[in-house]
């Protein structure tokens, strides 16, 4: 009923609010229409002017038992929906969010209309859409390896000249490897096979270019050569898909080869990627050295396929993994490093782990599993929801939101969740009858006798032999593995219950397990002392030179061929990249993290969240955990470069002001002066927003601020006019300065509802919603100001002490950043990483920027590592 009444708030508001638009933007109550709003890049190409969250919902209707919502949906999107609009979108969000959601509408719709009550009319409008916009696709197919182009424009093709695309060369292995399902099936329904058969092809062509001697495919390919643009390889972003659309394949459309490759590929990934609980990127062509030393938050859709597979244990050991990481920071961090620390901190309410959660209990029947749905389903309704739906978190650490809502939000998140609570008596249909897309569409099993105008060849055995011991022809019946005893899936967990918190595990390299019980790598990066002689003659059996600088740095290159032996130049190669990571956490943790701005009163009561830049003077919010709470006012002048002339409106208010035309320090002095217990700085640059610009630190003027003990914040335009909107609706505005989001307010939640249920007089709830304290009128309008006085632009001041160097660097050399002589402290384990932000000024006084230390920017130093480490790779005919 909870997941229910979730889905009916979400829905409900998208139709409301966004309907006909492709997305629902939470926070500001509108839909959003490409081109409308400020591009998000990549993040767009899913949007195709087609109604896209609609579309992505019809299933979803029906499997929350929503009929008649779903009949209603389905005359909509029939009448309203064009799919020949001249844009550019995704063919990978295309086919896996629209036909697949057309052909799941399908799927279900038929199943109603046999049933013979719901959907008497229907006559095949979604799958006629269906075929229309396959058609639409395939333009994108035409290349000589049977890759299709990333992009395709709906109206105009490819290479079209009005089309804007077909100039890439490169895409995503999942990109290119996760069509078989929607278009097999867009072909068994409708009998034309062609669809079918390109995605046969491409699928086809991604397995002859995998690594042969590790069996693991990279990221990236180049759609006309096939050769891999990234050599990386794991479970998450980029390659997720392919994977489990082999299986799935197989699945739907038993066809033995496919079923042949997904276990070549598994036992690679267990071999080389699984290192229990962790999945871990690894090179193709060294799949013994890892790639990278974080995860992504789209593995955790693996554990569900290893259920699928019938491999139970390692999914209960990773699901349990991602489980503690929710607990610690209530939602997945979009990547977290291998000690459980954020790495990037947004969440956008992927619903990978709820699908891993669903399919786990089902194979288990183990309680626990309801556990982890329940905390889920807590966290979306404490941390997410919003009055206009729920809003992506735009950072887990401090629970602010992003103005985003994505269409598989609603495709998949609440079907998961439903179907985790539901008995077979709340379901309508029987749900083993079909198999869920990557998006949780529902394509029926019957499907696989259906047209089949595709000959079975097998072409996994032209490519490799195959060991047969390697293929379970069926999964093992969770009855006998689990005869009722849930405690079977306890034991499992059982040792890791404590992995996050109470320890800071390491990944352990594969040249340590390599090892077994012989000597261990001789130093990590976090141990090293640059005065040490003991440390330098290790280094120098690494590979590695040591430079000393003039200003007392040093500087590390390393040249692989000089290493003692092949197994010294990969503990060489882990050394440099555990450098990299170290120098570059040290610059994140010099950086003060973003703080929180949350709305508190009425109707908002702490839903809504806004990231907010810190200053580096007045009180330091992270040591202040309750943080400073009241109503906000704007202030006359509004740039508050002078004394405030209306004190009795700011007097123990949070002060609202402009940026510009005086230094932050100046704004702090004269509102603390008028009594003010907070401010916060709004940007005067129109149409700024810390979804695509990076937040920065309000800096002092260079004299002594201790005199500044208030609280200052800073947000950007977009942010900043969401508050300004909700005073200008509801006059009396409460908000909470925080370093984190605190809970939302359940008991002035409730007064509120009381007083509304029983209030006869619209002056008693007025006086209600103020509570005892004097609100004032704080609907001041802003004074107009002159133009800003900044003479920096945003992006182009670097922070002040970045210790890098620019040198040149050969494609056999690997180069790391100078280092303090003293050497590097460990990381202590935290609860989240600190995000760096930008320094800014206001005036060219305040310039105590040390000019002299100008450097090269982190980012260019990790490309020519990257580079590095691929030539290194490549070195099959080096002595290596």
């Amino acid at each position: 009923n909870q997941v229910l009444e979730m889905f009916d708030h979400a829905y409900s508001n998208y139709m409301e609010h966004a309907y006909p638009a492709d997305e629902l933007m939470p926070l500001t109550c509108r839909g959003r229409v490409r081109g409308q709003e400020p591009s998000r890049g990549d993040v767009d190409d899913a949007l195709g002017k087609f109604s896209l969250t609609l579309i992505d919902t019809l299933d979803t209707l029906v499997v929350l038992n929503k009929t008649k919502e779903f009949e209603e949906a389905v005359k909509k999107v029939i009448t309203d929906v064009n799919l020949d609009n001249d844009i550019v979108v995704s063919v990978f969000e295309t086919n896996i969010r629209v036909l697949g959601g057309l052909l799941g509408g399908h799927s279900v719709a038929i199943m109603l209309k046999e049933k013979g009550e719901y959907m008497q009319w229907y006559n095949g409008e979604l799958l006629h859409m269906a075929k229309e916009l396959g058609y639409k696709l395939l333009p994108a197919f035409n290349t000589t390896s049977g890759l299709p182009y990333p992009r395709v424009n709906l109206k105009f093709g490819v290479r079209h000249p009005e089309a804007r695309t077909g100039t890439e060369t490169d895409t995503c292995t999942a990109c290119a490897g996760t069509l078989i399902l929607e278009f097999a099936a867009l072909s068994r329904f409708t009998g034309t096979s062609i669809f079918e058969e390109y995605a046969r092809k491409a699928l086809d062509f991604i397995w002859e270019k995998r690594q042969r001697s590790s069996n693991l495919v990279g990221v990236t390919i180049n759609i006309h050569t096939g050769d891999w643009v990234r050599k990386d390889s794991g479970v998450g972003a980029g390659i997720d898909s392919y994977y489990e659309y082999l299986l799935k394949a197989y699945v739907l459309l038993g066809d033995d080869s496919f079923l042949e490759r997904f276990n070549t590929h598994y036992d690679a990934i267990m071999r080389y990627i699984s290192q229990p609980p962790l999945l871990l990127d690894v090179h193709i062509h060294k799949p013994m050295l890892n790639a990278r030393t974080w995860m992504d938050s789209l593995l955790a859709f693996f554990p569900g396929l290893q259920v699928l597979k019938g491999d139970i244990r390692p999914a209960i050991e990773t699901h349990e993994m991602l489980y503690q990481v929710i607990k610690k920071h209530n939602f997945l961090p979009e990547a977290f490093t291998t000690d459980f620390r954020v790495h990037w901190a947004q969440h956008p309410l992927r619903p990978e782990f709820a699908e891993s959660t669903y399919f786990l209990y089902k194979a288990t029947g183990d309680p626990y599993y309801l556990e982890v749905g329940k905390t889920l389903i807590e966290n979306l309704n404490k941390y997410a929801r919003v009055p206009c739906g729920f809003a992506a978190m735009k950072d887990v650490r401090t629970g602010s939101h992003e103005d985003r809502m994505d269409s598989f939000f609603l495709a998949e998140m609440f079907k998961y969740l439903y179907l985790l609570f539901a008995d077979k008596e709340d379901m309508i249909f029987d749900i083993e009858d079909y198999i869920f897309t990557t998006e949780a569409h529902l394509l029926p099993l019957w499907l696989s006798t259906t047209n089949q105008t595709i000959s079975k060849k097998n072409t996994t055995t032209e490519y490799t032999e195959l060991d047969d011991s390697n293929f379970d022809w069926t999964c093992p019946n969770t009855q006998i593995l689990f005869p009722n005893d849930p405690m079977f899936a306890q034991s499992i967990r059982e040792p890791l219950k404590n992995v996050v918190d109470k320890s800071c595990p390491r990944g352990i390299s594969r040249v340590e397990e390599s090892l077994g019980s012989g000597p261990k790598p001789p130093l990590r990066a976090r141990d090293f002392m640059a005065s040490n002689p003991e440390h330098l003659e290790i280094l120098k059996k690494m590979g590695v030179s040591l430079i000393h600088l003039k200003d007392g740095r040093v500087q590390l290159v390393q040249h692989a061929v000089q290493a003692a032996s092949s197994l010294d130049a990969e503990d060489g190669l882990r050394f440099m990249q555990e450098m990299i990571e170290l120098s570059s956490q040290q610059q994140k943790e010099q950086q003060l993290p973003p703080r929180a701005v949350q709305i508190v009163s009425h109707p908002f009561f702490g839903r809504v969240v806004l990231t907010a830049g810190p200053a580096q003077f007045g009180m330091d919010l992270s040591k202040h955990k309750a943080g400073t709470r009241g109503f906000v006012a704007t202030i006359k002048p509004y740039n508050g470069c002078s004394e405030i002339t209306n004190p009795e409106a700011v007097k123990e208010k949070i002060a609202l002001m402009q940026r510009g035309q005086c230094m932050f320090a100046e704004k702090a002095r004269n509102i603390q002066k008028a009594g003010a217990i907070g401010g916060i700085v709004i940007d005067d640059n129109e149409g700024s927003s810390s979804d695509t610009a990076p937040l920065f630190q309000m800096a002092g003027d260079g004299k002594n601020t201790d005199d500044i003990t208030i609280p200052m914040l800073f947000l950007f335009n977009k942010e900043g006019n969401i508050i300004l909107d909700a005073i200008r609706e509801y006059e009396a505005v409460e908000v909470l300065l925080s370093d984190k989001a605190k809970d939302r307010d359940l008991e002035m939640e409730n007064m509120d509802q009381k007083l509304t249920e029983n209030d006869s007089h619209k002056q008693n709830a007025e006086e209600a919603a103020s509570g005892s304290q004097d609100v004032g009128a704080a609907s001041e309008e802003p004074e107009e100001g002159g133009e800003s006085s900044d003479v920096a632009d945003p992006g182009s001041l670097s922070p002040a002490n970045a210790d890098s160097a620019s040198v040149p660097i050969s494609h056999q050399d690997s180069y790391v950043p100078g280092t303090e002589e003293a050497g590097a402290p460990e990381p202590a384990c935290t609860s989240g990483d600190n995000q760096p932000q930008e320094q800014q000024t206001e005036t060219e006084s305040n310039s105590k920027v040390n000019w002299d230390n100008k450097v090269t920017p982190m980012e260019s130093i990790l490309a020519d590592w990257n580079e590095d480490i691929e030539a290194f790779e490549m070195m099959e005919k080096d002595e290596l």
